[in-house]
């Protein structure tokens, strides 16, 4: 649950509200988002996306690929996400996997550990650390391939024929159950009760989280792209349940947001989202948007003052400075 309006932080990009043009995302700047994950990479060895090949390319999931070609030529979304594995251009899928092996890194072998364990370690990481990475992005790929379900309520002959949307909603199930049932599996076969009861936890937010969310693949940070970067001439759609748009109903009150909908209706009865975005820009939500990613920066910049100096360090205090360059 998002909190209610949060206190001002002190952040370096929020005193520069002019100048909110450059996204996280983009081509270009010393802190852009592809560098920061391509180095953080380099420094625990290889990309963690490539331990989930282990898995993807397994002959149970190569018989689930065969089935979804009979998608192609559909609007299903479990397509988008299917080539999300193998063309993601923005290094999304491997974040979570990533951060888990920079934090192994981080903290050093174990004191208790014997020489033999050290003897395994590749680029300073155990590969029971490396397996809870690979664990980590098979729970993310699971809900990404769970999430790629269609309300068919909304379906129309454009998306494809309704067989196949069917079709598409069992498989998204039916792998996504897959994929969950093996990182389970490997989870149980680390034998850490702590690590067991943390993951599981998480399993339990990611479920809540669904509920308050419709979209495929969005970041906090990149629910705000829409409302700070340049628009001009540009026709912008977003997330109702974006972080801007739940901090001002939070600040508007559900009646008073209620008739802001209506009014930004058109005459076919659909969102004019460039008025609706004007009506979000003119209160507090955007900017509560971004004191909520500021926050969760500086709690993680915080609890990583913990480890000592290092790269891997370095790469993560990256990380958490990325998310607030807005």
């Amino acid at each position: 649950m998002l909190p209610p309006v949060l206190p001002r932080l002190s952040c370096a990009a929020l005193s520069r509200r002019g100048q909110r043009t450059l996204s996280l995302f983009s081509s270009s700047g010393p802190s852009n988002w592809n560098k920061v994950v391509s180095d953080a990479e380099k420094i625990v060895g290889y990309p963690t996306s490539f331990m989930s090949l282990r898995c993807l390319l397994s002959d149970e999931l190569s018989n689930v690929a065969m089935h979804i070609r009979k998608l192609v030529g559909t609007q299903h979304p479990l397509l988008n996400t299917a080539r999300g594995f193998v063309y993601d251009s923005k290094n999304n899928l491997q974040m979570r996997g990533l951060v888990v092996l920079l934090l192994s890194k981080a903290a050093g072998p174990s004191h208790g550990a014997s020489n033999i364990l050290a003897q395994d370690m590749v680029s300073g990481i155990y590969p029971s650390q490396r397996n809870l990475a690979e664990i980590t992005e098979l729970i993310h790929t699971a809900f990404l391939v769970h999430r790629g379900i269609v309300d068919l309520k909304e379906w129309t002959v454009s998306d494809g024929p309704l067989k196949d949307m069917q079709f598409g909603n069992k498989m998204a199930v039916l792998s996504g159950d897959f994929l969950l049932a093996n990182a389970c599996t490997g989870l149980a076969k680390l034998n850490n009760t702590k690590v067991v009861e943390l993951i599981s936890s998480a399993i339990g937010d990611l479920v809540q989280g669904i509920y308050y969310e419709n979209s495929s693949n969005i970041e906090l940070n990149s629910d705000l792209q829409p409302f700070v970067k340049s628009s001009m001439g540009e026709q912008l759609s977003f997330s109702l349940t974006a972080a801007p748009v739940i901090f001002h109903r939070q600040i508007v009150g559900q009646e008073k947001w209620h008739q802001q909908l209506q009014q930004a209706k058109t005459l076919r009865n659909q969102l004019d989202y460039s008025k609706l975005l004007a009506t979000v820009k003119s209160e507090k939500g955007v900017s509560s948007a971004m004191d909520f990613c500021c926050y969760h920066s500086n709690k993680a910049l915080e609890a990583i003052q913990a480890f000592p100096s290092s790269e891997a360090r370095s790469a993560l205090e990256n990380i958490a400075s990325a998310i607030t360059k807005f």
